[in-house]
């Protein structure tokens, strides 16, 4: 189903937005049966960190740009191996082909729009943990965790209150 209706989708698409690339394509092609494989992989652990970034932030701030000359652009990454920090300098048109790459097509929607997922379909969602037959974890108490010693003086810290949010850097 899947590959069906993806298909018809990318022929739509081609047919409204492209009809001289349309024309090029065999009739053939779109006789074929087409496969989807979405087999899973592994824990799906890297793939959810991965699009956990588009749910409810953009792929690139405006605070990761360093300088930009009107002919290059440096910004800043993390690498996926170390998970250091690392700068990087490339031409306008690579920067923005790069950016494009994360910026959704027009009729997609974020991931905390779409489905079952989305704020409107509360009862869809009660019905699939229903169906699951989910019940939440228990919840068990962690054990305290010693306090926290002064740098200066060594002395434990008391805690005082909790911010509601993290404070801005």
């Amino acid at each position: 189903m899947l590959a069906l209706r993806f298909r018809t989708r990318l022929r739509q698409a081609l047919r409204q937005q492209h009809p001289q690339l349309y024309l090029q394509i065999p009739r053939a092609a779109w006789a074929l049966a087409w496969v989807a494989d979405v087999q899973p992989v592994g824990t799906g652990e890297p793939a959810l960190k991965y699009l956990a970034a588009y749910v409810y932030r953009t792929a690139f701030s405006a605070e990761r740009i360093l300088t930009d000359d009107g002919q290059t652009i440096t910004f800043t990454y993390k690498d996926s191996q170390d998970h250091c920090p690392r700068t990087v300098r490339l031409p306008a048109e690579r920067f923005l082909h790069r950016f494009l790459q994360h910026v959704l097509p027009r009729g997609l929607q974020r991931v905390r729009h779409f489905g079952f997922l989305s704020a409107a379909a509360t009862a869809q969602w009660q019905r699939v943990l229903a169906l699951l037959d989910w019940r939440p974890p228990p919840r068990t108490l962690a054990p305290p965790s010693p306090l926290p010693r002064c740098p200066r003086c060594h002395k434990p810290m008391a805690l005082v209150g909790r911010l509601p949010r993290a404070p801005p850097t």
